[in-house]
């Protein structure tokens, strides 16, 4: 059972906190996030227990945002407050990138581009086993830079794997640069639909309208489904929203309690 709500401004409000108090960055991208695991964990995901066989499965391809996931995972009642304290400390098993060996972490990842291939074989693993499980996968827009991200959207799509769901956070920037600067991928949705995916632009802020449309997506054998959610990296903090230093960047403490108070007053 959830601890209590799980909604964007309780999984900001963790992601601030444990990134101060380990002094750590990749705050921007886990806030990015928020609201598209909010909506995932609190009113999408079938996770009766993170152990359950046919529970549905998840993946943080950017795995990068583990704070995010931690946060959600905090929240839902299956990471205590004193292994959430222990984020980045010596012997944890919550690093910056999330490690399978954690309850409710069901694959490694970290390496930019591979995510959607290990989504890609748990659908068909479902498939095989005759599961109604889906497989959800978010994924950062420069994942969408990789190679080895398209050989896994054409075999998804010849597997008519439509238990598959990717979820592209389209913010726009990664580590270095502007994602239109460093390889411009625009209009990304098209692409996807020019691999035989089925596609839906949402807003990545908008808890309601990315629940309606995954409630609504066909998972009888069919094609997989994208959705290019739509972000702003950074979300809810002014100062780091559409920052790129914000991708590596500790918080000072002034900038802690500016960060607190915003996103407090989130609506």
């Amino acid at each position: 059972m959830a601890l209590t709500e799980i909604s964007p401004r309780r999984i900001r409000r963790v992601i601030l906190e444990q990134s101060k108090r380990a002094h750590v960055g990749h705050i921007g991208s886990a806030l990015s996030v928020a609201d598209i695991v909010a909506a995932l964990y609190g009113q999408i995901m079938h996770i009766p227990d993170p152990e359950n066989p046919d529970r549905d499965r998840f993946i943080l391809s950017k795995g990068h945002a583990a704070l995010a996931l931690y946060a959600a995972l905090h929240l839902k009642g299956w990471l205590s407050e004193e292994t959430l304290n222990t984020y980045s400390g010596d012997g944890t098993l919550l690093g910056v990138h999330p490690e399978s060996a954690l309850k409710g972490v069901d694959f490694s990842t970290g390496s930019l581009g591979q995510g959607l291939s290990m989504g890609a074989g748990a659908a068909l693993a479902a498939w095989l086993q005759r599961s109604s499980r889906r497989v959800f996968v978010l994924l950062s827009d420069a994942e969408c830079n990789e190679g080895s991200l398209w050989e896994a959207v054409m075999f998804a799509a010849h597997r008519r794997l439509s238990s598959l769901i990717a979820i592209v956070d389209l913010n726009g920037q990664q580590a270095l640069g502007y994602t239109r600067d460093v390889l411009n991928l625009s209009p990304v949705a098209d692409r996807w639909r020019a691999f035989g995916w089925d596609v839906h632009e949402v807003n990545g802020h908008d808890v309601p309208a990315m629940t309606e449309v995954i409630s609504n997506l066909e998972t009888s054998p069919g094609p997989p489904h994208a959705l290019i959610a739509r972000a702003v990296f950074g979300k809810g903090v002014s100062y780091m929203e559409s920052q790129i230093k914000w991708h590596y960047w500790p918080m000072s403490d002034e900038e802690y309690g500016q960060a607190l108070r915003e996103i407090e007053a989130m609506p």
